[in-house]
């Protein structure tokens, strides 16, 4: 019906497409109230009876699935959509000659998805690549609908042929529990993961920003780190299957730019935080929230006194936007120098929460990094580019994300500091 109605043109057949749109609301409408029991015994309609919250949730699913119709059948060539299919974010409306096709590896996770959120609003055409190990679909489901929006399940250690304009590749698993859970694959992802994504960027002569990691300095001996230090990596530890692999990656990035003038980007990121963490992660940040929102032990793994700078995504996605777009193809640190100390982050969680749990010590980490703090004097001066969301402020924010996930799907166990496989990913909704 909706299809047919945009099919036809001119005024009166407009006021037909308000009308059929009203009448999709009207009916999705009656249809919520009565799957949620229709007429109570008093004879009072049991909507009557809703919380507030409860009301906005039905409007917010129903608003959904009327926008979701009218994009499946909005018109691909000459019809812009300007909102993705369940929240109403706003997406720019880009000229051909400044719409780029983007490809991010790793988009369905954590950072990647809020990468995508922005290229999207943005305006440009975005494919996601995942393989969903620590990857979710949920996290970028709102822009399925989307005619800008590709999702495409695949593995980065296989080649894959695309037209693409920029290649953000973050696909690797970032959490220690996870990227040891099988380290060969680790390595298989760092290394041909980012040469086929090389590859690729060397064929279709697109730009190729490698998201790499404060953890190329390993247990550092330069505090804080600047680019120009070389790092302190034990190359056969727990560790090293993620650190060196992304260490080999820095290298093929920079031998592809000098060999075949392949124009590249490197992102070194320090501790991120925010929405969409996944819960499992065994983090710092995700582990530290959860325990308190139970009012469970908070568990420390070692003494507590060494340090982590934790900055919040969007400040990190704003980072790794103006590395892509600008001149600067050097190292560049993406981090918080907001320094704390482990047993000092979790009583600010503990505070933060207003939770009654107890602090614990167990036994420390192999190869656990002392200190960690960037020194982020290059993208200042190559970027113009500074975390603007300060710790607090974050940590509410993400606060209130798990505290929706633990009323969501009930008690979660933290992850220990053991290889882990990740717990909720694949295809889950």
């Amino acid at each position: 019906m909706i299809a047919q109605a945009y099919s036809a043109s001119g005024p009166s057949k407009r006021n037909l497409v308000i009308c059929v749109i009203c009448a999709l609301v009207l009916f999705l409408l009656v249809i919520n109230n009565n799957s949620l029991g229709g007429v109570s015994s008093s004879g009072a309609s049991i909507s009557s009876k809703l919380s507030s919250s409860q009301e906005e949730l039905i409007n917010s699913r129903v608003k959904s699935e009327v926008e979701a119709a009218l994009l499946s059948h909005m018109p691909q060539g000459g019809g812009s959509a300007k909102m993705a299919s369940d929240n109403g974010l706003q997406v720019t409306e880009l000229s051909e000659s400044k719409r780029m096709r983007i490809l991010v590896t790793g988009g369905a996770g954590f950072v990647g998805s809020h990468l995508v959120d922005r290229l999207m609003m943005a305006g440009h055409e975005v494919i996601v690549l995942d393989n969903f190990f620590t990857g979710r679909k949920k996290n970028v489901m709102h822009w399925v609908n989307h005619p800008n929006f590709q999702l495409v399940s695949h593995d980065v250690v296989e080649p894959i042929m695309l037209e693409v304009d920029q290649i953000y590749h973050l696909a690797c698993p970032a959490s220690p529990p996870h990227y040891q859970y099988n380290p060969v694959k680790t390595i298989k992802t760092s290394t041909m993961g980012t040469l086929n994504m090389l590859g690729l960027a060397k064929r279709v002569k697109a730009r190729i920003l490698l998201t790499s990691t404060s953890e190329v300095y390993g247990d550092p001996e330069v505090h804080p780190q600047p680019e120009t230090y070389w790092g302190n990596v034990n190359p056969i530890g727990p560790r090293a299957c993620y650190d060196e692999g992304k260490r080999v990656a820095e290298t093929m990035m920079y031998a592809y730019q000098k060999q075949s003038k392949v124009d590249v980007r490197v992102a070194r990121i320090f501790n991120t935080f925010g929405p969409r963490m996944h819960p499992n992660d065994g983090r710092v940040v995700s582990n530290f929230i959860i325990q308190a929102l139970q009012d469970k032990d908070i568990t420390i793994y070692g003494n507590g006194e060494q340090t982590r700078s934790f900055q919040y995504v969007s400040d990190l996605v704003e980072g790794l936007i103006r590395l892509m777009n600008g001149d600067y193809d050097q190292p560049t640190n993406i981090g918080n120098p907001d320094e704390y100390t482990v047993n000092d982050f979790s009583k600010f969680i503990k505070e933060l929460t207003r939770s009654s749990s107890k602090i614990s010590h167990l036994e420390a980490t192999a190869d656990d990094p002392r200190k960690r703090k960037p020194d982020i004097t290059v993208a200042k001066r190559e970027l113009g580019w500074e975390p603007v969301v300060d710790v607090k402020t974050g940590l509410a924010k993400t606060i209130e994300y798990f505290a929706g996930v633990l009323d969501e799907g009930g008690e979660i166990v933290p992850t220990g500091p053991d290889a882990s496989k990740p717990k909720g990913g694949g295809f889950s909704i």
